[in-house]
C-alpha cells in the first residue's frame, strides 16, 4: 500500500479533533444539535487553517443517522460513504479550474433534483474568488433562495475578491492562524501514535517555520522525518534539512556587524552558502531575531511575550545592552527591503553581502536614519586613532561642530570663556537662526521648531513642541554642540538649557517669548 502523507493521514474526522478553531466548532455544533442550520456559509482565512476539513465533517454531521453532540458518529452509513468520497450528497468543486458561469449553471440546474439518501446536499466550493464575475451573479439567485436540502460553504484564502452581494448572504465565519503551542501539541501527539522520537526544540522550530497552518506543519515534519528515516529527529537535523540557520549563528553575526568586522560576517555568509542554508530563509529569520532584540531592549518583562528559551533570553538581554534602538531600527529596516528584493533576485548572495555591509559601513547610505550611526563610526576610530582620511564619514563629522581635535582637548588647553550677560544672550536670540543652521543634521531639522525663553542671567532656554523632541535636543552632546556654536558666535559662554511645553499648554501659558520681546524692541519707526 502507498504511503499516505501525515497531514492527509490525520486530518481530522470529527469536530473534537480540529485544532485551533474553537469559536468554529462550538457555533457549528450549537446549530446542528439546535436544527438551526443556515444555508450558506462562509469559511475565510489563510491556507492549512482547516476550512475545507471543517466543511466536510460540516457536511457529515448534517447528514448523520445518530449524530453525537452535534459531531458526526463516523460509524454510520452516510459517514462513512462522505468520507470515502462516495456520496452523491456532498458535492466538491475547485473553482480555481471550474470558474465559469456554464459551471454555476450545471449547479443550479442539479439543486432542483432532492437527494436520493440523506437529509441535505452540500456544495463545498474552494478557492470561491477565482470565480468570474459571471458566474458570481449566476450564483446570486440560487445562493440567495436555495432549497431547504441544499447548503452551500464557500472556502477562500482571499475575502476581499469576493463580491459583497455574495458576502452578505453567507454566515462568514474567519478561521484563525494556528498557533506554536496548539500545532506543537498535534504534531506531538501524532509521533507517539507513528512512534516517531522527535525532540521538543524541533517539534517548536517547524511549528514556528509554518506560519500557523497545520498542513504545512505536517508537511515539514513529513519531509524532515524521511530524511532522517528511522533516526531521532533532532533540532539540527530540522535546519539542515529546510535550509534554516540557528540562532547562535545570528548571535555572531551581530556581533560581527557591531564590531564593523567585514571580513568576518562575509566569512559567516560563506560558510551558510556551503552549507546550503536557504538566503531568503536566513534573511528573514535574521529580522525576526532582530525584532525580538528591540522588544527586549524597549520592554520590561517580555519574556512571556517571546518565544524563545532562556539561554536565548539571556543572550538576547546581553545583545541588548550593546545597541542603541535607532540602529536596530536602521538594521531592521535594510534587512525587511532585502527580504522583499531576494523573492525575485537571482544573486541573492550578492544582495545578502551587500545589506550586511551596509550595516557594517554606516557611510554607504545617505538616508537620516543612517547619520548617527556614521557619527558613531568615526568617533569609535577617533577614540582608537585610527585616521579617518577623507570619506563621506569625516565630512558628516566635521558638520556637527565637534572636529577631532576638539575630541582631544583638555580643560588645561581651553581658554576659559567670560560668562554672556544678558545683552548678550539678546544677541544670541536675534541670530538664533543662523546659529542653528550650522548645527548638524538631524538637530538642525529639530530646532526649526524651537522656540526661545531666559531661564536666568545667562542661560538661554529653548523650548521645544513635545517630550520627545526635547529629549532628543537635550542630550548631552547636542546642548554641548549648540553651546560650542554659540561661543563661537559671541564668544562668551551662554548655558543652554532646554525644555517642552506640557500638553494640552500653549507655549505662552508657561514662558515668555524672548525672541518675539527683543525683535520688537529693535524696531525703528520713522
Amino acid at each position: 500500500m502507498s504511503y499516505t502523507a501525515l497531514y492527509r493521514k490525520f486530518r481530522p474526522a470529527a469536530f473534537e479533533d480540529v485544532k485551533g478553531q474553537d469559536h468554529i466548532i462550538t457555533t457549528l455544533k450549537n446549530q446542528i444539535k439546535a436544527n438551526r442550520i443556515g444555508h450558506a456559509y462562509l469559511f475565510c482565512g489563510t491556507r492549512g487553517t482547516g476550512k475545507t476539513t471543517v466543511a466536510k465533517i460540516f457536511a457529515k454531521a448534517v447528514n448523520c443517522e445518530q449524530p453525537i453532540d452535534g459531531s458526526p458518529c463516523g460509524e454510520c452509513a452516510m459517514c462513512r460513504s462522505i468520507a470515502a468520497g462516495t456520496s452523491m450528497n456532498v458535492i466538491e468543486i475547485d473553482a480555481a479550474s471550474n470558474n465559469g458561469v456554464d459551471n454555476i449553471r450545471e449547479i443550479r440546474e442539479e439543486v432542483t433534483y432532492r437527494p436520493t439518501e440523506g437529509r441535505y446536499k452540500v456544495y463545498i466550493i474552494d478557492e470561491v474568488h477565482m470565480l468570474s464575475i459571471g458566474a458570481f451573479n449566476a450564483l446570486l439567485k440560487t445562493l440567495e433562495e436555495p432549497p431547504e436540502y441544499v447548503i452551500f460553504i464557500l472556502a477562500t484564502t482571499e475575502v476581499h475578491k469576493i463580491p459583497i452581494t455574495i458576502l452578505s448572504r453567507c454566515q462568514h465565519y474567519d478561521f484563525k492562524r494556528i498557533s506554536i503551542e496548539t500545532i506543537s501539541g498535534r504534531m506531538q501527539e501524532l509521533m507517539e501514535k507513528e512512534q516517531v522520537n522527535v525532540e521538543e526544540r524541533a517539534i517548536r522550530y517547524i511549528a514556528k517555520a509554518a506560519d500557523g497552518s497545520m498542513r504545512d506543519a505536517l508537511s515539514l515534519l513529513d519531509q524532515c522525518i524521511a530524511f532522517y528515516l528511522g533516526q531521532t529527529l533532532t533540532y539540527d537535523n530540522v535546519l539542515e534539512v529546510l535550509g534554516a540557520v540557528d540562532t547562535d549563528v545570528f548571535s555572531q553575526l551581530l556581533r560581527s556587524i557591531l564590531s564593523r568586522d567585514v571580513a568576518k560576517v562575509l566569512d559567516t555568509v560563506e560558510e551558510l552558502v556551503m552549507q546550503g542554508r536557504e538566503l531568503t530563509q536566513m534573511a528573514a529569520d535574521f529580522t525576526w531575531y532582530l525584532r525580538n532584540l528591540l522588544l527586549v531592549k524597549t520592554s520590561d518583562n517580555i519574556e512571556d511575550v517571546l518565544d524563545v528559551s532562556t539561554e536565548n533570553m539571556m543572550q538576547l538581554k546581553e545583545e541588548a545592552q550593546m545597541i542603541e534602538t535607532d540602529v536596530l531600527f536602521r538594521f531592521i529596516r535594510v534587512f525587511s527591503e532585502l527580504s522583499g528584493q531576494l523573492k525575485y533576485a537571482t544573486q541573492k548572495r550578492v544582495l545578502l553581502e551587500v545589506a550586511l555591509i551596509k550595516l557594517c559601513v554606516p557611510a554607504m547610505e545617505t538616508k537620516a536614519d543612517t547619520l548617527l550611526d556614521r557619527i558613531r563610526a568615526v568617533e569609535e576610530k577617533i577614540e582608537k586613532g585610527i585616521p579617518v582620511g577623507n570619506t563621506v564619514e569625516q565630512a558628516v563629522y566635521t558638520n556637527t561642530g565637534s572636529r577631532a581635535e576638539d575630541a582631544h582637548e583638555t580643560g588645561q588647553n581651553r581658554v576659559e570663556l567670560p560668562k554672556a550677560i544678558p545683552e548678550d544672550v539678546k544677541e544670541v536670540v536675534q541670530n538664533f537662526r543662523s546659529i542653528a543652521d550650522e548645527a548638524s543634521g538631524l538637530l538642525r531639522n529639530y530646532l526649526k521648531k524651537a522656540r526661545l525663553s531666559l531661564g536666568g542671567d545667562n542661560r538661554l532656554m529653548i523650548v521645544m513642541p513635545g517630550s520627545m523632541e526635547a529629549e532628543f535636543v537635550g542630550r548631552e552632546d547636542h546642548v554641548k554642540e549648540l553651546e560650542d556654536l554659540i561661543e563661537n558666535r559671541i564668544g562668551k559662554k551662554v548655558e543652554v538649557e532646554v525644555r517642552h511645553v506640557e500638553e494640552g499648554r500653549h507655549f505662552e501659558d508657561t514662558f515668555v517669548d524672548i525672541e518675539q520681546k527683543i525683535n520688537m524692541e529693535i524696531i525703528v519707526e520713522d
